[in-house]
C-alpha cells in the first residue's frame, strides 16, 4: 500500500483496528512475496496464530500483539546488509501512514527492534507482556520440526555447510560475532535454538518448548548417529 493510497484513506474515515489488522497483513504478504522460505509469509502467519493463543493466556493488548506479530519481519537485518534500523523505520512509516495511534506505533517498532535473538547476551529495554508474548511466539517458531526445516533452509539460502566437525559452536557469541557467523548449519542448534527453551517468557510457551525442544533432540541424535554411519 503506497503512502499517497493510506493517506487518501485516512480522509475518508478513522480506520477500526480490524481494518488497521487487515491492511497490515495485506501490506506483510505483498512485501514478502519473494522472501526467503523460513521468513516468508508462512513465518508470518505462524508468528501471528501463536502469539495471539499465548496472549489470549496472557490478558494482553491482542491488537499490538498483533501488529507487532505482522511486522516483526518487515525488513529484516538478515536480508538488508545488517541494517537494524530497516525493520523498525519501516514499520513506523506504515502505520503513521496508516493513522496508528502514536502510543500504539511507538510500542510496535520497540518489539520490533529488541525481538531478535542477536546472539542471547543482549538484554531488551521493553519489559512489556506484549514484548515477551511476541518474542515467545517468534522463538517457538525457530524450534521444533518447522524450526529444523527453517533452519536447513537458511542454511541453503546462504550456502553453507550441513556440518564440519572441525568447525565447533561458538557458545561466547557476541551480538557482532552471531549476526557475522558463517558457520554450518549445525552449529546454529547450539548456538541458538538448544537455547531457547529456558528463555521462554511466558508458561504457555515454557509449556510448547518443552516437546518442540525434544523434537530437535532426537533430531540431532540421530543426525550424528548416520553421519558416524551407524546402520
Amino acid at each position: 500500500m503506497s503512502e499517497v493510497h493510506c493517506q487518501k484513506v485516512l480522509k475518508m474515515y478513522q480506520m477500526t483496528e480490524n481494518e488497521i489488522i487487515k491492511n497490515t497483513a495485506l501490506f506483510v504478504r505483498e512485501s514478502l512475496k519473494d522472501a526467503e522460505g523460513g521468513h516468508d509469509w508462512y513465518h508470518i502467519q505462524r508468528v501471528r496464530n501463536l502469539a495471539l493463543h499465548i496472549g489470549e493466556k496472557e490478558k494482553c493488548d491482542l491488537f499490538v500483539v498483533e501488529l507487532a506479530a505482522l511486522l516483526h519481519d518487515i525488513a529484516d537485518y538478515k536480508f538488508n546488509d545488517g541494517d537494524e534500523n530497516a525493520g523498525p523505520e519501516k514499520a513506523a512509516d506504515f502505520l503513521g501512514n496508516l493513522g496508528v495511534n502514536k502510543e500504539i506505533t511507538k510500542h510496535v517498532v520497540e518489539i520490533i527492534r529488541h525481538i531478535s535473538f542477536k546472539g542471547g547476551n543482549n538484554g531488551s529495554p521493553v519489559e512489556s507482556v506484549e514484548f515477551k508474548v511476541v518474542q515467545d511466539a517468534d522463538r517457538l517458531d525457530a524450534i521444533g520440526a518447522i524450526g529444523i526445516a527453517r533452519t536447513f533452509n537458511y542454511g541453503g539460502f546462504r550456502n553453507r555447510a550441513l556440518y564440519d566437525p572441525d568447525i565447533l559452536p561458538e557458545k561466547n557469541h557476541t551480538k557482532k560475532s552471531y549476526m557475522n557467523s558463517t558457520a554450518p548449519t549445525i552449529n546454529h542448534f547450539y548456538e541458538k535454538l538448544l537455547l531457547l527453551k529456558d528463555r521462554m517468557n511466558t508458561k504457555t510457551a515454557k509449556n510448547i518448548a518443552e516437546k518442540r525442544h525434544a523434537i530437535m533432540e532426537n533430531f540431532l541424535d540421530e543426525f550424528f548417529k548416520e553421519w558416524e554411519g551407524s546402520y
